[in-house]
């Protein structure tokens, strides 16, 4: 663990949301759990938990932004990048036994309203993950409606296996999910393509 005040409390403050969920975490949970006086939260954060808890999450659905985009960015094939994606996060919830999944599942869950800010980030994180999924499908030839309905699946699909393989404490249910949802991509794929080929087929010869 870091040994300044204030990435202690973040690093603290991150994985007990992930834990315990927005209204299961308190002000004397994160500081017994940074090791952190009292005084020094309101010094670094003045908003107390919310501002606290806000900038933690901020940060965590940058980092999974950012790992996402690169993962699907560095394949040509989504089918190939979206099987990777459940392997990683198969491999994530071993690596934690199991006991976190999702940064901002437990957050929604809560519904935290009286916390706009926060709820925005929320809304927000599922908007960019599900757009990176359908803009690397749509970069593969599937066509815009159906592009959207495969990142929604994607999605969907994630959040819920990482509950199932808590609950179940095994990676089983994610490896089954990928393989269908993997031939689920390709076979729009090809369908895209064969469309593609299709129209370009019948477009008329340009003159000299």
């Amino acid at each position: 663990m870091a040994t300044d005040t204030r990435t202690r409390m973040i690093e603290a403050t991150a994985l007990l949301i992930r834990q315990r969920g927005y209204h299961g975490t308190s002000l004397n949970d994160i500081l017994s759990a940074s090791g952190a006086p009292r005084g020094s939260l309101y010094f670094h954060f003045p908003g107390g938990k919310d501002q606290l808890v806000v900038e933690v999450t901020r940060a965590s659905v940058a980092e999974v932004t950012e790992r996402l985009g690169a993962e699907l960015a560095s394949e040509s094939d989504p089918a190939v990048a979206v099987r990777r994606i459940y392997q990683s996060v198969a491999r994530m919830l071993e690596e934690n036994e199991f006991s976190l999944g999702c940064p901002i599942a437990p957050v929604v869950l809560d519904a935290p309203n009286d916390v706009p800010d926060l709820a925005e980030i929320c809304r927000v994180a599922f908007e960019q993950w599900i757009g990176l999924l359908r803009q690397a499908f749509m970069r593969a030839g599937v066509v815009e409606p159906r592009a959207q309905a495969l990142a929604l699946l994607v999605e969907s699909s994630l959040e819920g296996l990482m509950v199932i393989a808590r609950a179940t404490r095994d990676r089983a249910p994610l490896a089954a999910v990928a393989d269908e949802v993997v031939a689920l991509v390709e076979a729009a794929v090809r369908s895209g393509k064969t469309k593609q080929s299709a129209q370009a087929a019948d477009l008329p010869l340009e003159g000299p």
